[in-house]
């Protein structure tokens, strides 16, 4: 059996050696140095390949060992890179055009578990009031430990209208949460606005999609056909981010043509790069530049950029860039952190890995990486302050770490007391009672209120 396992071992170490050589040789073409390959790694790695098929209690096939050692692979790099099966791929292509099936939460890995990074708005998850820091234990009847993301994933697509059980173990719940959400195939508007009240108008990002910017111009347009536009708030707030040419678009749509909107710097050449508000880096193809039809007060229009913890990737460019270049005000809480970039490099079969390949950067050059974007004003969101514990990506096991600042933000402090509304006395912090669930854009949409009242002018309420 010894001798077998030997055998077994030295085929694989040389297919795995000759898999090595062709990537080096196909690097040769980009890079003058190569790093030398890791031979007593690899002959580990195949001894363990041999004694799993020799003497693992049942059959495993070739495939699923070297697909798990690649997932594995990427997954202990950080919690952004990823080995996407042919199903997976498809997945992430269709959702880039805005329409998938499925509960509508961005997820990620955490001790084994899956854990909810945000919900997205207006989907049954959302509804079902999952929140961001919830991990995921169970599905249906199925333990989540053990699975990768991508099964985990997989597990919770499926058909519209049929159900699943999540079992959640929430902070501060000492029992865990057990929800029924039934599927449904999310069609995610990422552009939507309104008139919030005479000369004020709000547009709300949910996501970075491939036509958000087209479709930000848009509602520009019909918000200053409706009358003067005196203000306007841009809100990122639970906006997981999404495509980096959709976030460039959206920037270019209030900067001055050419403006730095973001850079990313990595190990190889093509992953240190500046992105300008310039249509060779927010179009694709050949199309018509959509910003030729901005209504003229867009670039110059007084602008609030609200913010909170589930503002990731995308919105942290695009908070990061008019803050920097002083184009608008960021109103707030601190950001998610995810300054990382992943490239999807296509593989045979129709699959792909994700892989971090560099950071982002702000125009003056800060790193969004694990730290996020720290708002000019800090509101929470209610009056008194009650935000609450927020997942962000300094929280992630394994999170690249800030390359410019290792001193990690401190937590914004909670607001003081707010003063009390006309005609109803104010609540004294320690008086507990039920609160109704936030809602975003709405009457008490405490954040939003602040945001226009700054516009305006008036006085607004801010943490110590």
């Amino acid at each position: 059996m010894r001798n077998k396992l030997q055998q077994a071992g030295l085929v694989l170490f040389g297919l795995i050696a000759g898999i090595f050589v062709s990537l080096n040789f196909s690097a040769i073409a980009q890079k003058d140095a190569v790093a030398p390959l890791p031979i007593e790694e690899l002959r580990t790695f195949a001894d363990v390949f041999s004694a799993i098929k020799t003497g693992y209690v049942e059959p495993v096939e070739d495939k699923k060992l070297i697909t798990q050692a690649i997932s594995g692979m990427l997954t202990g790099l950080d919690p952004h890179s990823q080995y996407l099966d042919a199903d997976a791929f498809k997945d992430l292509q269709v959702n880039t055009q805005g329409e998938f099936g499925g509960l509508g939460i961005e997820v990620g890995m955490e001790d084994g578990f899956v854990k909810v990074i945000s919900p997205i708005e207006d989907t049954p998850a959302f509804r079902a009031g999952i929140k961001a820091g919830d991990l995921i234990v169970k599905l249906d009847d199925t333990p989540v430990k053990g699975m990768t993301l991508s099964d985990a994933v997989k597990r919770m697509r499926g058909k519209p209208k049929t159900q699943i059980t999540l079992t959640i173990a929430r902070k501060g719940e000492v029992k865990p949460l057990v929800i029924v959400i039934t599927r449904e195939v999310i069609k995610v508007q990422s552009v939507k606005s309104k008139v919030i009240e005479p000369g004020y108008a709000y547009v709300r990002l949910t996501q970075f999609q491939e036509d958000t910017a087209n479709r930000l111009v848009d509602h520009l347009n019909r918000l200053w056909k409706q009358g003067e536009v005196k203000g306007l708030v841009l809100d990122l707030r639970n906006d997981p981010g999404g495509l980096l040419h959709g976030a460039v678009g959206v920037s270019a749509a209030f900067l001055p043509p050419k403006a730095l909107v973001t850079s990313t710097d990595g190990r190889t050449e093509d992953a240190k790069r500046k992105f300008f508000a310039s249509p060779e880096d927010y179009l694709r193809g050949t199309r018509t530049d959509y910003l030729k039809d901005l209504p003229a007060g867009a670039k110059t229009v007084p602008m609030v950029v609200l913010v909170n913890a589930g503002s990731a990737s995308a919105s942290e460019i695009v908070a990061g860039a008019l803050q920097d270049h002083k184009r608008a005000v960021v109103m707030g809480t601190q950001t998610f952190g995810k300054g990382s970039v992943q490239t999807i490099l296509p593989l045979a079969n129709n699959t792909a890995i994700k892989l971090t390949t560099a950071r982002y950067y702000t125009p003056s050059g800060r790193s969004i990486q694990a730290k996020g974007i720290v708002p000019d004003i800090i509101v929470e969101e209610s009056a008194n302050g009650s935000s609450g514990p927020r997942l962000r990506e300094a929280d992630l096991e394994r999170h690249l770490e800030n390359d410019k600042d290792k001193e990690p933000v401190p937590a914004a402090k909670p607001q003081t007391k707010a003063p009390a509304t006309k005609g109803k006395p104010s609540k004294d912090e320690s008086e507990e009672e039920e609160k109704p669930r936030f809602e975003i854009a709405s009457k008490n949409d405490y954040q939003l209120n602040q945001a226009v009242n700054l516009l305006k002018g008036l006085q607004i309420m801010q943490a110590k």
